[in-house]
């Protein structure tokens, strides 16, 4: 007989834009832990039409210098272990916070809709709802500390 398994902790989240293309694109940055978590399953990163369209249109930036055939094997990797959630619909009574940015909604309704563990951000508007939310909205490196 084998020696028990740990159990692996499996965290689904809803990943903000530069999150995901920090974790994607920069494989020895401060989020290359993410891309490896959410490889091995540990990380549900949950998403709907309208966080891809955003992805896909932000991996596209001439900054980034990354071919046709680039993005796509880099979106291929990131939905391998994602969960598409096609209604995002939010209960009126669902105490989820306004938001300062209308390009932010998306994140906060996904999360509320999806009920995922954590919501996570770079993003200082973000970041200022958690006190208002019963969603966790954590920085990367306090979604960090959740997985460990």
């Amino acid at each position: 007989m084998g020696a028990p398994q740990k159990e692996v902790k499996r965290l689904r989240a809803v990943l903000d834009t530069n999150v995901v293309v920090s974790a994607l694109l920069f494989r020895s940055g401060h989020l290359a832990w993410l891309r490896e978590a959410w490889a091995r399953g540990e990380v549900v990163p949950v998403v709907s039409t309208d966080t891809l369209s955003e992805l896909v249109r932000v991996l596209a930036y001439p900054k980034f210098a990354l071919s046709a055939d680039e993005r796509k094997n880099a979106l291929a990797h990131y939905m391998e272990n994602a969960e598409a959630v096609s209604v995002v619909s939010v209960a009126p009574r669902s105490g989820m916070p306004a938001c300062r940015d209308p390009n932010d909604v998306m994140f906060v309704r996904l999360a509320y809709a999806s009920r995922v563990d954590a919501l996570v951000t770079g993003d200082a508007d973000l970041l200022a709802l958690a006190r208002r939310s019963c969603i966790p909205i954590l920085a990367p490196e306090a979604f960090k500390a959740l997985l460990a």
